[in-house]
């Protein structure tokens, strides 16, 4: 073989690695930080302004793309059953929505990246894996349920 050439599964295995194991950039976090921040303001003064009650909306992760022009906002909403509909009205309004963080962020950031708004429905998630888990029967809040030890 001849030194300095690369065999070509290696070259395949290492760029394989590259992307997969891609890590975000400070620069992308920051971002990231900033319009998670900015979103989650301009949302709750969107709902008070719209006079719709009951609901919590809460930005819980934002995932910038390396060239920083697509963010990828997930966005929990309470009550649960509300979500998708909220998901889709938020889709609708992305215009507004990018216009006011722009403005928000006009110092920050040079190019407002392109939003698009997804359900987080993890915490739901979590909920039914708790209730799996537990069962009809909650040995922590009924000890008589657990069979008594055996002293030797």
């Amino acid at each position: 073989m001849l030194s300095g050439i690369i065999p070509f599964y290696t070259l395949k295995i290492s760029i394989v690695d590259y992307f997969c194991n891609m890590e975000e950039t400070n620069r992308q976090k920051k971002i990231a930080g900033v319009l998670q921040n900015d979103l989650a303001n301009v949302l709750q003064n969107m709902l008070r302004e719209t006079g719709q009650k009951g609901i919590i909306i809460s930005v819980s992760k934002v995932n910038v793309t390396t060239d920083l022009s697509i963010a990828k906002v997930f966005v929990s909403v309470f009550p649960p059953d509300k979500a998708s509909a909220i998901v889709t009205e938020l889709n609708e309004v992305k215009p507004q929505v990018k216009h006011q963080i722009a403005q928000l962020t006009r110092h920050q950031l040079r190019k407002m990246p392109e939003l698009s708004f997804y359900n987080d429905d993890s915490l739901e998630y979590i909920e039914t894996i708790e209730q799996a888990v537990k069962g009809k029967e909650d040995p922590i809040a009924d000890p008589e349920l657990l069979p008594k030890r055996k002293r030797s």
